[in-house]
């Protein structure tokens, strides 16, 4: 490990970077600043207003949109210095993210201390890095015409790519970290990949109840309102609901958060008796304790409506449930 320290760090950095954009979006989405800066442009957009003039332009630019029109009309400019402010330190992150990768990513390739492996997968995170500012311009322009807010499938392409994004660098650096080989195991791994497979999905239908502000359709827990199933969930085009309706999509979230807690009893029941590594115990142990903080928060932030401090929260523990399956993935597999 310490002949890679630099190179552990500067990977960690990413994730830590990664962890803040995600912060640091999901606040722009709450306080719906995401469509305040109406240009894109990698140079000149690092530069913020530097006087009254330029916060006027700006201001007069972000007038001409359909949020402005329709939903912020009566916004002045200290209202908009407010949400400018939100995105403006979105996108800086997302700059600073990518010189802390390719800075050090040239002296390490000139100091000649990466190998042909990490080489290739710096080089796919560097796409994976250029895709995502990509995809966040895709999705802010779905908002400037028409309707104003950006559309939710887009938006759950954009968080899922900094979900993958973030555990893909963590998978790059952990082998880095641990040195010592574990014994793997196909059975749990098998239960982990499948345990992820339902996470990601689940983290999709949590962008999507976030775009379609669902999780202010029935602030209730157990119930749906007054039911189970209520019949909201199977109203206008039942085919479509469960993908573009508030109702149907929040009652997605709910399914596949109880199966979450299913898979994960069922996993802890078949791995109880294994002789398992230290290591390979505190994973699942982390995964578990994090799915049930995870489940929590979730009817927390559903039954108060959604605040910002709680949803957050919710969002963080979906980042590191899933940085703590990928961690589980390593230990248990098979080289």
């Amino acid at each position: 490990m310490k002949e890679n320290k630099s190179v552990i760090l500067w990977l960690l950095s990413g994730c830590f970077l990664i962890l803040s954009m995600v912060v640091i979006g999901g606040i722009t989405r709450l306080t719906d600043s995401g469509l305040s800066m109406v240009d894109w442009s990698l140079v000149k957009g690092a530069i913020p207003p530097l006087n009254q003039t330029d916060w006027i332009e700006l201001f007069n630019k972000y007038k001409q949109t359909p949020e402005f029109q329709k939903i912020n009309s009566d916004y002045t400019l200290k209202d908009f210095k407010f949400i400018f402010f939100w995105e403006y330190l979105h996108r800086m992150i997302g700059r600073l993210l990518g010189v802390v990768f390719i800075l050090p990513f040239l002296y390490f390739l000139i100091k000649k201390r990466l190998n042909k492996k990490l080489i290739q997968q710096s080089l796919v995170l560097f796409s994976l890095g250029a895709l995502q500012a990509t995809i966040g311009w895709w999705m802010v322009k779905s908002g400037l015409v028409g309707r104003p807010d950006v559309s939710h499938y887009r938006l759950a392409v954009h968080l899922t790519t900094a979900f993958l994004t973030c555990s893909y660098t963590l998978w790059v650096a952990l082998p880095l970290i641990l040195k010592k080989k574990n014994i793997g195991n196909h059975k749990v791994l098998r239960y982990l990949m499948f345990l992820s497979l339902i996470v990601i999905i689940q983290i999709i239908y949590g962008a999507f109840v976030a775009g379609l502000k669902a999780g202010e359709a029935f602030p209730t827990w157990p119930k749906m309102g007054e039911e189970f199933i209520p019949r909201e969930v199977f109203s206008s085009n039942p085919q479509w609901n469960f993908l573009n309706g508030m109702f149907g999509v929040q009652f997605i979230h709910r399914i596949l958060a109880i199966f979450i807690v299913i898979i994960s009893i069922f996993i802890y029941y078949k791995t109880k008796f294994l002789k398992l590594e230290y290591i390979q115990k505190i994973s699942l142990k982390i995964i578990f304790s994090l799915i049930f903080i995870q489940f929590v928060l979730g009817v927390f932030t559903l039954i108060y409506s959604v605040p910002i401090s709680l949803a957050i929260l919710h969002q963080l523990g979906a980042f590191f449930l899933l940085l703590s399956i990928v961690y589980a993935l390593f230990v248990f597999k098979i080289d």
